[in-house]
């Protein structure tokens, strides 16, 4: 079942032709062939090579290369399709890397022109600046590219108001199959006439489609099923007469690329809804709310969504969306979001005055929430946009939320009816699934989970498809409405559509493509739907045991971890849409540097016959090279993959194998460079300034001249603590250990004495820790070995406190969240590490209790900041606890504080110090961090929790930025009243 590697590499004759015309902007490398080898779906196949074009000429010569060569070529967005459409033996176009540009916005005539690489969010961005939207709506709108919404008609929750994809395209540019371009728009019977005139391609579609369409017209008009969100199979009705003009784009959209390459589209634009309302509706039951759609429909409402218990249970233990989910009232067994778009809010509110009623009044709901503003409505929004990433996060072991079954509609009206029928097929079969999705629609997505790796399974897949599509057929319903045939459907096509109506399907693709070069096997002549399986466990036992120094999780340890990655693609966030995952692939665009990519990479090294030889790989470790370990995918990644972790222990692998690089190993004992520096300031400050040191540093250990170098401080946070006048009456609150770190003993010792004061005025018995290391930064560079030997140290010195009680603190998150992450997974006396693990807690959760309690007092007359703006630490935004910290800010500041939603800073330890990263670093910081700094006003205070990012934001701005302690230490009251 599971696709084995591919050794051989493809034509070497075909990747100097490609590079040579793209300019070398393609790969044919094993890592990346096998990075593209998958999507969202549960295929595998291995592509001969990826070109990355920049426009529509890079475009038609890759595929006149192709023909040249007979090899297909395969159109790729974001990969996010669930179907299976965008792997295949191909050459494949990544058309999102580089062709992602908004041509322009029309808003007079409400058109956009863009590329097909263009963000869905990002569009609408741009459009909601002339109060415009583009209204197909995927879940996915963060990182699905317009090109993919074009090539699968994509839509989403609006859709029964507002169509699908295929509604709002006013033309397309695209390639033809024999690398010629042309416009597809509507055009008049006399233009048919006279482009099919023409010896081309083109003229040939112009020739032989009207005459395809005029031949099958009986077919067509009866053969589709009658649901108007039919998504499978070539649209023959759109090309109908009484359908309006002749427009080959109508077929060109929802083609899964089998057609022609869209290179560029003019999209139609619509008004931003002017009020809306929103209600949820909390049911018993999935019946029971389902059993209420006459009077939602009856209502009017433009979004009808349903999220049952599976997926709110899972959100309420979810570290993203608990927040989210407290707003429920009870424990409903189904939601039903609903929104109503109005002229007025009066209009809006009416409607959904009366939902309200009509539920109530039958009894259905036995709670509604109301939503009328923005941010309340995005609570819901959220909840159901989190449905598939929740899915696929609480499947256990080798268990997968698979997408076989789950694109499925049926009249809404019946859509009760139709989830009962469809339950009973599940429960026959043993199998259980999430039900959420599209209930306007009657778009269910029903997510069977199964292990395909038992015996049996593959069968019970299969059973359970043919028993679904003939279930749909009884209802009268489409077997795919939102997420179109790929792989996993379109083998079904000629027995849904009847031989005559799939016969002239198959025409349409070989008048488009008499050579069968574009994405061939898919909408007709297709595999088998259980062909191209894929899951790397299957052959687990054939190869050699991995010992890891982590503990990772799971039957199948660092390959299971690696593997939990579903690659529905949220990494691949554009740097406009908020978050912090994954910072490098925001700056680069780069597959390979996503946390996807790096997980696909893993996987491949992983299910080598000797995984510890493939973890050593320099392919390997060029793609996980950009990872800044900001830990972002932990909690912005719905299955939390842990690449830190991973990357850590690859490089630990590799050294094992290769040994430890020079400049890894200083920088993986920071520590004692800088205790050194130190005890030689100021000297070690003026000598290493100088042009020969810093040249010398770029030079042989390349450390970038460009950035600045920490200063030692003689006076550090050591000889201060044991030379200090302790506070009388400190300590009524008890004991708590103080990590000096590496950096706030020998280079920021300000701020360990502000936290190291401020705890004491609290009421805490402060023991300063500076005789251990949490091994943060051996962490950061894979020696692993090492930092076992510091955790073991640490362990003895300060586990006896935490088995007491005694909370572990600190004022850097990267040092005080290795306590809590990566010690358990990593010391060998876990249950130790588990206590330390359980009272460490960052310095800003102690003082905003006592600040919560009283025990710290501000006072007014010693406040000296108006404004203060926070860009927190990443670990810390990974783990959820920033909020102290703003407590803290909000008590420092006079007229409030602003939390900066600025990604990671680009720095990350020594990365933004190493001269091949150094621009990189640099770009990541000036795409939303810099600008938010730089546009601050002259009086407002940057705040910034770690050191990392001080040093960027000086470096990068010019602007100090302080931790958030020191702003507190100089606002608070010295003594009581």
């Amino acid at each position: 079942m599971a696709q084995r590697r591919t050794a051989d590499r493809p034509d070497r004759a075909l990747e100097e032709v490609v590079k040579r015309a793209l300019g070398g902007s393609a790969a044919f490398d094993a890592y990346t062939r096998t990075v593209y080898s998958t999507d969202a779906s549960m295929y595998r196949i291995e592509p001969l090579g990826v070109a990355f074009p920049r426009d529509a000429d890079d475009v038609a010569a890759v595929v006149e290369i192709a023909a040249t060569f007979g090899v297909p070529v395969l159109p790729r967005g974001a990969g996010t399709s669930l179907g299976g459409q965008t792997v295949g033996r191909a050459l494949i176009l990544d058309l999102s890397r580089h062709m992602h540009r908004i041509v322009s916005i029309d808003a007079e005539a409400g058109l956009a022109r863009v590329q097909p690489g263009v963000v869905q969010d990002d569009l609408n961005r741009e459009a909601a600046r002339h109060g415009l939207l583009f209204a197909p709506d995927t879940s996915t709108s963060n990182r699905a590219t317009i090109g993919g919404m074009i090539g699968n008609n994509s839509c989403g929750a609006r859709s029964a108001r507002y169509g699908m994809t295929i509604d709002h395209v006013d033309a397309l540019d695209v390639v033809l199959s024999d690398g010629s371009r042309t416009r597809l728009t509507g055009v008049s019977d006399d233009a048919v006439r006279q482009r099919a005139r023409a010896s081309t391609l083109e003229g040939r579609l112009y020739r032989e489609i009207p005459a395809l369409i005029s031949a099958h017209a009986d077919a067509i008009s009866g053969g589709f099923p009658g649901h108007w969100r039919r998504n499978g199979g070539y649209r023959l009705e759109r090309m109908l007469p009484e359908r309006g003009p002749f427009d080959l784009a109508r077929l060109v959209i929802g083609s899964e690329g089998t057609l022609a390459i869209a290179v560029e589209a003019a999209v139609r634009l619509i008004p931003r809804p002017a009020h809306v309302v929103g209600l949820a509706g909390h049911f018993a039951s999935v019946q029971t709310a389902l059993a209420t759609m006459d009077d939602v429909l009856d209502a009017g409402a433009a979004v009808i969504e349903l999220v049952d218990d599976l997926i709110l249970g899972l959100a309420r233990r979810s570290p993203v969306h608990a927040r989210r989910a407290s707003v429920l009232q009870g424990e409903p067994g189904a939601l039903l979001w609903v929104e109503f778009h109005a002229a007025s809010d009066r209009e809006a509110g009416d409607a959904a005055d009366r939902l309200t009623a009509a539920w109530h009044g039958k009894g259905g709901a036995y709670a509604v929430l109301r939503a009328d503003t923005g941010e309340q409505q995005a609570t819901f929004h959220a909840l159901r946009r989190a449905g598939l990433g929740l899915l696929n996060a609480s499947a256990q072991g080798r268990e997968r939320s698979l997408a076989f079954v789950e694109d499925t509609a049926v009249d809404p009206r019946r859509l009760a009816a139709y989830t009962e029928r469809f339950a009973a097929v599940l429960r026959r079969h043993g199998l259980r699934a999430g039900f959420y999705g599209h209930a306007s629609a009657g778009c269910l997505h029903i997510r069977p989970f199964m292990d395909l790796t038992r015996d049996g399974a593959v069968q019970t897949m299969r059973a359970v498809a043919e028993e679904v599509r003939d279930l749909v057929v009884e209802f009268g319903g489409c077997n795919t409405s939102e997420h179109g045939d790929g792989l996993v459907r379109s083998e079904f096509n000629r027995m849904l559509f009847g031989d005559r109506l799939y016969d002239a399907m198959r025409a349409v693709k070989a008048t488009f493509d008499p050579d069968q070069r574009l994405n061939p096997g898919k909408i007709v002549d297709a595999p088998a739907m259980t062909e191209h399986l894929y899951d790397p466990a299957v052959n687990v036992a054939d190869r050699t045991p991995l010992p890891t120094f982590f503990r990772f999780d799971g039957a199948d340890g660092m390959l299971g971890t690696a593997h939990r990655c579903a690659r529905i693609g949220a990494c691949r966030k554009t740097s406009d849409a908020g978050g912090t995952m994954c910072p490098s692939f925001m700056a680069t665009r780069d597959e390979m540097h996503s946390t996807r990519g790096r997980a696909n990479a893993l996987v491949h090294a992983l299910t080598a016959p000797d995984p510890a030889v493939a973890l050593g790989d320099a392919g390997l470790l060029d793609a996980l090279d950009l990872c800044l370990e900001c830990k972002a995918c932990r909690t912005e990644c719905p299955l939390s993959i842990d690449m830190a972790a991973l990357k850590a222990e690859t490089l630990a692998q590799a050294y094992e194998q290769h040994g430890v690089p020079l400049r890894t190993r200083l920088f993986g004992h920071v520590r004692t460079i800088n205790r050194i520096g130190a005890a030689l300031a100021p000297l070690a400050n003026r000598v290493g300034r100088t042009r020969m040191a810093r040249a010398v540093g770029d030079r042989v250990l390349g450390v970038d001249r460009r950035r600045t170098l920490p200063s030692f401080r003689r006076d550090t946070l050591q000889h201060w603590f044991a030379r200090r006048q302790r506070r009388a009456g400190a300590g009524a609150r008890g004991p708590v250990l103080f990590l000096a770190d590496s950096f706030t003993s020998y280079t920021e010792p300000d701020i360990g004495r502000a936290a190291i004061e401020l705890l004491e005025l609290a009421g805490w018995q402060v023991e300063l820790v500076a005789d251990v290391c949490c091994a943060r930064a051996q962490i950061s560079k894979g020696l692993l070995r090492e930092a076992r030997r510091q955790h073991a140290r640490l362990v003895r010195r300060v586990a006896p406190a935490a088995r007491a009680g005694v909370p572990i603190t600190g004022v850097e998150p990267s040092c005080v969240l290795t306590l809590h992450d990566e010690l358990p997974a990593l010391a060998e006396d876990a249950a130790s590490a588990a206590a330390i693990a359980a009272r460490a807690v960052l310095v800003d959760e102690l003082l905003a209790q006592a600040l919560d309690d009283g025990a710290l007092e501000i006072d007014a007359t010693r406040q000296d900041v108006n404004r203060a703006l926070l860009h927190a630490h990443c670990h810390q935004k990974s783990a959820n606890r920033v909020e102290p910290t703003l407590r803290l800010l909000q008590a420092a500041a006079r007229q409030g504080v602003e939390v900066l939603d600025t990604g990671c800073c680009g720095m990350a330890g020594s990365f933004g110090y190493e001269r091949e990263h150094y621009d990189l670093s640099m770009r990541i910081g000036a795409q939303r961090l810099f600008p938010a700094v730089q546009a601050a006003p002259d009086d407002a205070a940057i705040a910034a929790t770690g050191t990392s990012c001080r040093q960027q934001i000086a470096d990068g701005t010019g602007r100090r930025a302080v931790h958030p302690v020191v702003l507190l230490r100089a606002a608070v009251r010295l003594e009581p009243v």
